[in-house]
This record gives structure tokens, C-alpha cells and sequence, in this order.
């Protein structure tokens, strides 16, 4: 009976092996209750620097298409910038589950670095392109190298003790909300430098020639800093073999995964994720919404500062900058302090069914901002940006706390990975999408029937509404039993 009181940290299903640095991490979990701080620091740190780089471009991914003069109407940018705004997406879709098999076989580490030196070079060179086909090249190679966000997800619960490990994955989601926050910011304010500091900034310089590249500059010297950290990384791949029953097993796994059950084979593994519809109905809706909000991020950049002759509101890219910014500190502000409540209270399905309701509301009111002007404008868009991101982030967070309920916890890596692939595909879609839709609306201003934008807000809340009809059954399922 002692034996099998005995704390899963303390049993030896590895050979102590000093050189393992996996058997270094389980010693270190296994003797030290406290926080392991700096591994917290390079995840979030990485994460920051895996963020920066996708919601940069979206305040003047508009102007920065038009610059290249490959649209021959002002009508036909937002659909050349939606291709453009999906590259990294469609990068990322393809090699997700790629560098997600890497780290599984070679480390995290070294992902992280190559990773984040991916992000140094192919973001620098999207700052310099010359022209769309290299911009789109470019974000194309720089989604498909930056194998960053699945990796360390996984690298979150295995570098901290089972107590810690919300932190750990805590820690992930708040350095991408900030990231969220950072990135639209430094794009607002430091695209076209020449133009808004012609004290500092000469049409000369290379920042006159290239009036994007400081925004890519900052960012891509941020990167380099954090892949030099990088090399600090304590990795958590075991590199020895574990012992189970006194025998010698022919595959790693970590500790706390390491009991009777979770050592089986998994070859069917995959198969079994696909037949759980609890699980797979989750990550079909987690993807439909995900649709529905990288939509409308890309439609709210290209919309608010497309000229009001074709419907837009002729915003600069600092205003959009700065609703995007707002926006994010509104989602974290209320990730924080709300969800948690509501969750608790309501359940996560309650709250993602009231998101989309409120979120269907919200969007039909976006095309009368066309009527304000100025400072009103201002902060009427201010304040519907926030308030449309915290409700899709109280959507998507319902949908991902019943995901990985759905499974064992031997099975969530494998889930995460599969999810993630798929949430890609869509995000990649959806500004292709959204680009293309935005472009025909902005034709037919005098239809009779939803003209202009009215069209395309109409479009996203039937997507949002397709959503809201799955959250019940019978496409919703919940697991007959709940892993937390």
C-alpha cells in the first residue's frame, strides 16, 4: 500500500541519467516545489516573438499593397491584401505538424532557435521587398519556418510540476495578447517613417525607400536577441530510455505520462482522435469561428482605411494601430479579471453562445460608422474593436477549454497539433477570403439590397451565426467523462 501512495514524481521510470537533459528537468521538478521563473521567461519571451510578427502588417498591409501597384482599381487592393495577409497562415498550416515531429525527435530547443532566427531573416526581408510577389514570399516562408507556437505548448507543462503547469500554458496565452497588442502598435506608428518624422527620417534614407521596413527592423532585432537567449533554453526531451517494471522501454516519455496505461501502443492513436466526435465537433467550431475572426481582422484593417469613396472610414495607419492596440489590452484586461468568473458561472459553452450573440449585434452597427467623423469616429471604433476581440476571445477560450477535456492527457499533444493544423488552414482562408469579399462589396455602393460594406458585415455574422447553431447539439457533443 506504501508503494502505491507514493507521489508519481518520486518514481524512477528513467535511468538517472546526467546527461539526459530531460532526466535534469524531472530531478530539478522533483526536488524544487517552487516556480521554475526562468523557464516561464523564455516562454514568454519566445511567444512574444513568434506574435510580433503576424498582426504587425495589418495597419498598413493596405497602403503597402497599393505602393506595389499591382491592383489596377482602388477596389482590387483588398484582394491582392488578402492573399498577402494569409501567406503566413498557409505557411503555417503546411509544416505545423512538421516541426511539432521534430521537436518530438531532435528537442525544443533547437526548434526555438531555427525558429526564431526564421523570424530575423524572412522578416527583415518582407521590410525590403520590392514588390507583392516577394512581400507575399515572404510571409509565405516566414508562417512555414516559425514552427514556434506547438512545440511550446507542450514545452509549457513539461518544464513545470503538475501544480504549475496552468501557469506555464498561462504564461503562453498572455505573451500572445501582448504580442496582439505590440504588434498592431509598432505597425500603426513606425510604417512610413519619412512621412510622419521627416526630421528624422529623410524619402533618401532606406526607411524613405522602403517606408515599411523599420516596422520589420524592431521586430526582426527583437528576434535576434531572443534566439541568442534561446541558446540558454533548458531542453525537456528525454534522451534516455525509460524503465518500466525493471525493464528498459524502446521509446521516451515524460514522467508524469509514464504509468501502464500511457505507455501502450499508439499507433492508432490518430485514429482514435478522428472517431472522438466529443473532441473533433469542438475543433470543427473552434475552426468556424477562427474563420469568422481572422475575417474580420483583415476586413477591419483594409475597411478602416480604404477611402470613403468605396465605404471605408479613411482612417490613417496610426488609428488603426491604435484600435488594434486597445483591443488587445481590452482582451487581456478581461481574460483576466472576467472569464475566469464567468466560466465558473455560466460554463464555457454558455459564455461562447453569449459571445456570438453579442458578437452578431456588434457587427451590424459597423457599417454606420461611415456617419461619424473625427474624434467620435475615433472612439466609437476604439471601443467596438476591444469589445468585438473580448468576445471572440471568450468564444475561442470556451472552445479550447472543452478540446482538451475531450481527451486523456496522453493524448493532448497529438490533439493540439491536429487542432492547430486545422485552425491554420483557416486562418489562412480567411483573409484570402475576407480580402476578396471586401474588394466586390466596394463595386456595388449603390445596390439596392446590402450595398457596399453592409454586404460584407452581413457575411461575417452568417458565419458567426453557422457557429452559434453548432455550439448545440447534436453537432456539439460533450465527453461522457471530462479530463481536466
Amino acid at each position: 500500500m506504501a508503494e502505491n501512495k507514493e507521489p508519481l514524481l518520486n518514481k524512477n521510470y528513467y535511468y538517472d541519467d546526467e546527461n539526459c537533459p530531460g532526466c535534469k528537468i524531472d530531478k530539478r521538478k522533483a526536488e524544487n516545489p517552487n516556480l521554475p521563473w526562468i523557464p516561464f521567461f523564455f516562454i514568454w519571451i519566445i511567444t512574444l516573438c513568434a506574435s510580433l510578427p503576424i498582426s504587425s502588417i495589418f495597419p498598413f498591409l493596405y497602403y503597402m499593397v497599393r505602393d506595389f501597384n499591382i491592383a489596377k482599381r482602388e477596389e482590387d487592393v483588398s484582394f491582392y491584401a488578402g492573399f498577402e495577409g494569409s501567406a503566413f497562415m498557409v505557411g503555417r498550416t503546411l509544416t505545423a505538424v512538421l516541426w511539432g515531429i521534430v521537436a518530438d525527435r531532435y528537442g525544443r530547443k533547437p526548434v526555438m532557435i531555427f525558429s526564431t532566427l526564421s523570424v530575423v531573416i524572412f522578416n527583415t526581408m518582407f521590410g525590403l521587398s520590392t514588390n507583392y510577389w516577394m512581400a507575399l514570399t515572404s510571409r509565405f516562408l516566414l508562417g512555414a519556418f516559425c514552427g514556434t507556437l506547438g512545440p511550446m505548448r507542450a514545452y509549457a507543462t513539461e518544464v513545470s510540476r503538475r501544480e504549475h503547469q496552468a501557469l506555464g500554458v498561462a504564461m503562453l496565452s498572455s505573451a500572445w495578447g501582448i504580442g496582439l497588442v505590440i504588434g498592431p502598435a509598432l505597425g500603426g506608428y513606425l510604417a512610413q517613417p519619412a512621412d510622419k518624422f521627416p526630421s528624422v527620417f529623410s524619402q533618401e534614407s532606406i526607411f524613405g525607400r522602403f517606408p515599411y521596413f523599420l516596422v520589420s527592423l524592431v521586430i526582426s532585432i527583437f528576434a535576434l536577441g531572443v534566439s541568442i537567449l534561446c541558446f540558454w533554453l533548458p531542453e525537456t526531451l528525454h534522451t534516455c530510455k525509460p524503465i518500466t517494471d525493471g525493464k528498459v522501454q524502446d521509446h521516451p516519455h515524460d514522467i508524469e505520462d509514464a504509468d501502464s496505461e500511457k505507455l501502450q501502443d499508439t499507433e492508432n492513436s490518430w485514429l482514435s482522435l478522428l472517431q472522438n466526435w466529443p473532441l473533433m465537433s469542438t475543433v470543427i467550431l473552434y475552426c468556424v469561428f477562427q474563420l469568422h475572426d481572422m475575417a474580420y481582422i483583415e476586413i477591419f484593417s483594409l475597411w478602416t482605411v480604404s477611402p470613403r469613396s468605396v465605404g471605408g472610414l479613411s482612417l490613417a495607419t496610426e488609428d488603426v494601430g491604435q484600435a488594434l492596440a486597445v483591443a488587445g489590452f481590452g482582451l487581456l484586461f478581461c481574460q483576466l479579471l472576467f472569464y475566469p468568473f464567468l466560466e465558473r458561472k455560466l460554463g464555457p459553452i454558455t459564455v461562447s453562445r453569449v459571445g456570438a450573440v453579442l458578437s452578431i449585434a456588434l457587427l451590424s452597427g459597423y457599417p454606420f460608422f461611415a456617419n461619424l467623423r473625427g474624434t467620435t469616429l475615433s472612439i466609437v471604433v476604439d471601443l467596438a474593436s476591444a469589445l468585438k476581440n473580448v468576445l471572440s476571445i471568450s468564444i475561442t477560450t470556451g472552445l479550447f477549454l472543452l478540446q482538451n477535456r475531450a481527451v486523456r492527457q496522453h493524448q493532448r499533444g497529438a490533439a493540439n497539433g491536429l487542432s492547430l493544423s486545422m485552425m491554420s488552414l483557416c486562418k489562412a482562408l480567411g483573409p484570402a477570403g475576407a480580402g476578396s469579399l471586401l474588394s466586390w462589396a466596394q463595386t456595388r455602393q449603390t445596390a439596392s439590397f446590402l450595398p457596399g460594406t453592409h454586404m460584407v458585415f452581413f457575411i461575417l455574422n452568417v458565419v458567426e451565426f453557422l457557429g452559434l447553431v453548432m455550439t448545440f447539439k447534436p453537432f456539439l457533443a460533450r465527453a461522457a467523462e471530462e479530463y481536466c
